[in-house]
């Protein structure tokens, strides 16, 4: 029995390990040539979430709450050709993997650009962006515990 249990926990474990996330995407690329990587740590986010109510120049759009919910930003923008297609099919594999849902698609002369959440009606655990132009893929993937509310409201107020 103890075996079974062993073998059971190495096996999940194993399987774990092969699951992308923002970061392994981040780390799998951001070192490849014609390619901009950032990464945004927690630390950065506790920094910037000391800063009093930051707000948008020109509107009353408060990004404080959102910032301070922030665990990871992990920002990958590619001008290789010989290496967008798989950033591409890693990126769609680890959307598809997450369970995501698609907020938003939007396709213009070529290029196509789509949003998607997964989390609950109440917390948006990831929010992940893939733009697809031409020869320029752009994959944008925020994590953290954001409010659900907070996110509606920032995003309404900056369609105003």
């Amino acid at each position: 029995m103890k075996r079974i249990i062993i073998i059971a926990t190495l096996l999940l474990a194993s399987i774990s390990s092969f699951a992308q996330n923002g970061k392994s995407i981040y780390q799998k690329y951001s070192d490849a040539e014609n390619v901009s990587a950032v990464y945004i740590s927690p630390a950065m986010f506790r920094l910037i979430g000391k800063i009093p109510d930051m707000n948008v120049e020109g509107n009353d759009v408060n990004l404080a709450p959102i910032i301070r919910s922030l665990s990871g930003l992990y920002i990958i923008s590619s001008e290789n050709p010989h290496i967008n297609s798989q950033i591409k099919a890693d990126a769609e594999k680890f959307i598809k993997g997450g369970q995501y849902e698609l907020l938003m698609e939007a396709k213009d002369d070529g290029e196509t650009v789509r949003m998607y959440t997964v989390g609950t009606e109440k917390v948006v655990n990831s929010f992940v962006m893939l733009s697809i132009d031409g020869n320029e893929i752009d994959f944008i993937c925020v994590d953290g515990k954001m409010d659900r509310e907070d996110l509606d409201k920032l995003m309404a107020d900056a369609m105003k």
